[in-house]
Formats: structure tokens, C-alpha cells, sequence
């Protein structure tokens, strides 16, 4: 528990609910995580420090990508009702090789969930949003979404088409979460 305390302390500053329903999330998630990543018919070892490690296919990684989208969209400063309007009036632009790859792994949420449903098989959808947060992180690292001011850190501009793509990307997380049994949170 006391290294979730520092993961979720280090990175944002949080109030006491906020940090206790963090630590919540994360403690509960690894443990439920680690058990559903895992073929059903074959054994693992189970592992604390595997658990709970930042990074790979982890509940830890996972959460922290989804509140790293609600974090860009805090900076982005966009409603739902804005998110709504573009969603139906702004054409996705997928120019950059890393939206198109994300887009594509978008659109196969549906086809993973057929597959869990009808072979019981809960890691596939484990794997996929691994996949999905790794894509999501290339993407990210490549294509600005907000772009700041790098002395004053004033929002200057926000891409709406590229901030479309992280929200659908949230939704396929937040549903995804929902599935498993975990509680993202907004931030950590």
C-alpha cells in the first residue's frame, strides 16, 4: 500500500478524497486486473510487485493512461456539449501515421467484445486495452492535442479533431473498465 500512496502522490497533488479513492482504485484494480489478464485455463504466480508495477500490460498502467486523457481534456478545457457539437460537425482528420493507427484500434472494440462474449474469455479484452494504452501513448507522443505557450503556459490552441480521438478512446476505457470491475478515476 505504501507504494501507491508515492505513485499517486508524486505525480498530482490531491485532496484527502481524492488520494483515498486513488489509492481505492488502484489497490482493488491491481488485484481484480492481475487475476482477469490471465488465460483462465492456464496458471500464473501470483505477484505483488508485478502487480504493481507502472508499466506493461497492468492495471497501474492502465489507470494512469485513462487519467492522463481526462487530464488533457481538463487542459483542453472542452465540455461534453462542445465534445457533442464536434463530434458532429468536425470531420476527423487522421493525416499523422499514430491517429490512424489509434483510430483503427478504436474500431475494434466491438469485434473484442463478440470475442469475450462468446469464448468467456475476459483477458482478450485485457489485451486489447493494453493495446488500446500503448497506441493511445504513441499517439500522444507524436500529435499535439493542446498546444501551450511555452513561457506562460496559456492554452493557445486545441485540436479537436486529435482530442475527438482521445475522448472516444476514454469511452472504449471507461466501458472497457466497467466490464472488468474498475474504478478509474479523474485523477492520480
Amino acid at each position: 500500500m505504501q507504494f501507491i500512496v508515492k505513485f499517486v502522490f508524486f505525480i498530482y497533488v490531491l485532496s484527502a478524497n481524492e488520494l483515498k479513492s486513488a489509492q481505492e482504485s488502484v489497490a482493488y484494480g491491481c488485484i481484480k486486473y492481475a487475476d482477469l489478464c490471465h488465460t483462465r485455463t492456464n496458471d500464473y504466480i501470483f505477484s505483488f510487485d508485478k502487480m504493481l508495477e507502472d508499466r506493461g500490460n497492468t492495471a497501474v498502467y492502465l489507470l494512469y493512461a485513462y487519467t492522463r486523457i481526462k487530464s488533457i481534456l481538463r487542459v483542453a478545457n472542452v465540455t461534453q456539449e462542445q465534445l457533442q457539437e464536434a463530434a458532429r460537425n468536425i470531420v476527423l482528420s487522421l493525416d499523422h501515421e499514430k491517429e490512424f493507427k489509434l483510430a483503427k484500434c478504436i474500431t475494434r472494440f466491438s469485434e473484442v467484445l463478440d470475442d469475450v462474449a462468446s469464448d468467456l474469455f475476459p483477458h482478450t479484452l485485457c489485451d486489447y486495452i493494453y493495446e488500446l494504452c500503448t497506441t493511445m501513448t504513441e499517439f500522444y507522443d507524436a500529435c499535439y492535442c493542446v498546444e501551450k505557450d511555452k513561457e506562460t503556459g496559456e492554452v493557445l490552441s486545441v485540436n479537436m479533431s486529435r482530442i475527438l480521438l482521445i475522448e472516444a478512446t476514454r469511452m472504449v476505457l471507461q466501458k472497457s473498465f466497467h466490464i472488468l470491475g474498475l474504478d478509474p478515476v479523474e485523477k492520480m
